[in-house]
């Protein structure tokens, strides 16, 4: 039987992510699993409003502290597994089943998958370690299936905080989140956490989500940062915490080097101004000045779950069908695809352009994944720029491409 996993989601200021995050979760190929939504206002009253609102935990939070408000999920999970997504990403179907399968062994205590980026099909991040300056490096793994990477001394095993789990007890013994890490390098501390402990963590690429960058309060959605505080919080309480005492401030100008090249890319493509870039550079500073302040704290144990596990209503088993078709057949075709998606089903459409058009994947609001693009175009960005395909041979080809994660 498969183990009972608690899925909690953060959201503030974007109810309307949070609405597409939980249609995606309610196609989700797995059972038994619970949602709790930990929100603002608006993300709690779009909650409320949907038809399956009896089967989702809600907690009400409206601070700027992730960290906080994931411990507040936490303290609400009764599964045996904890897993978090960001309210702007949707899972694949089969990402429960991925991300899960590793905690069959007694010693993984954390696991983390892959995450698409805007296009729907290429990745925005892969496997990763991280040092204990904070610096993340590509990690490269041989194939697609599971793995439990041994890394070098002062490094640890990265999960992505929109798409990782933890054992719940493992989670509890830790103390869950630090909240001094208000955003940025949250889940790294957990994660440099847990390998201090001896645990391990396995990484595995079929276990997807999609993460579109939704606007926030830190950046916009080109991903251009509106302020740079809390990441200089975080990152100076991540060296103290983790580096030694004499590199922590040759590691903190690094930092800022770093993101002071960061804000002159974005300039250069017109997208901040020199007063903005000073500006945020200022913050960056007052921000490590306040990580100087915050407290390096032992976090006491979370407390057995406050409620019992809920079940959510997922698509165990669900049939999967598909819908292929030519641009000009788009409209009925999506009707027809939403119509599945009523009668239970985890639906797959795709529209071709007789072009080469390069493809893009999307999870529209009726329920069902949407592939888009020219016939002889490309799905994988590492394919030709044009390649004859027959109709059905293309159609062949992406249903094999997207098989490991949709089913």
């Amino acid at each position: 039987m498969a183990l009972p996993v608690s899925v909690v989601v953060v959201s503030r200021g974007r109810p309307l992510a949070l609405a597409h995050c939980l249609t995606g979760l309610a196609q989700l190929d797995y059972a038994p699993f619970e949602v709790i939504v930990v929100a603002c206002p608006d993300g709690q009253a779009i909650t409320r409003a949907r038809a399956d609102a009896d089967k989702i935990k809600l907690v009400a939070y409206d601070e700027p502290n992730i960290s906080a408000a994931r411990n507040l999920g936490i303290e609400q999970a009764a599964g045996d597994i904890v897993a978090f997504i960001d309210d702007d990403a949707v899972p694949e179907p089969l990402w429960l089943t991925h991300l899960c399968a590793p905690f069959e062994t007694p010693d993984i205590a954390a696991s983390g998958g892959y995450v698409i980026g805007r296009n729907g099909i290429s990745f925005q991040w892969k496997a990763r370690t991280v040092d204990n300056t904070g610096t993340a490096s590509s990690l490269i793994l041989q194939d697609m299936t599971p793995a439990v990477p041994v890394v070098s001394a002062g490094q640890t095993v990265k999960t992505e905080g929109t798409n990782m789990a933890f054992r719940r007890t493992v989670l509890a013994e830790q103390g869950g989140f630090d909240p001094g890490f208000h955003f940025y390098l949250d889940e790294t501390d957990l994660n440099m956490r847990i390998a201090q402990a001896g645990f391990k963590t396995a990484i595995v690429p079929l276990a997807q989500v999609h993460h579109g960058f939704a606007e926030s309060e830190r950046r916009n959605a080109a991903r251009v940062p509106k302020d740079l505080t809390q990441i200089g919080a975080s990152q100076r309480l991540f060296l103290r915490k983790y580096c030694p005492q004499a590199d922590q401030e040759r590691a903190w100008i690094a930092f800022c080097e770093e993101q002071r090249l960061r804000l002159f890319r974005f300039a250069k493509n017109r997208q901040l101004n020199a007063d903005q870039i000073r500006n945020l550079l200022r913050e960056l500073q007052d921000g490590g000045a306040e990580g100087q302040r915050r407290d390096c704290i032992n976090l006491p144990p979370i407390s057995a779950a406050k409620s019992a596990f809920l079940a959510f209503s997922g698509r165990p088993n669900a049939p999967r069908r598909v819908l292929a078709g030519r641009i000009w057949q788009a409209r009925k075709l999506r009707r027809e695809a939403a119509k599945m998606v009523k009668d239970g089903a985890i639906v797959s459409l795709f529209i071709f352009r007789p072009s080469p058009r390069f493809h893009k994947v999307y999870f529209r609001e009726g329920g069902y994944w949407e592939q888009f693009g020219g016939l002889f175009g490309r799905s994988d960005r590492d394919q030709p720029f044009w390649r004859y395909r027959r109709f059905s041979n293309r159609v062949n080809e992406e249903l094999a491409r997207v098989k490991g994660v949709r089913g």
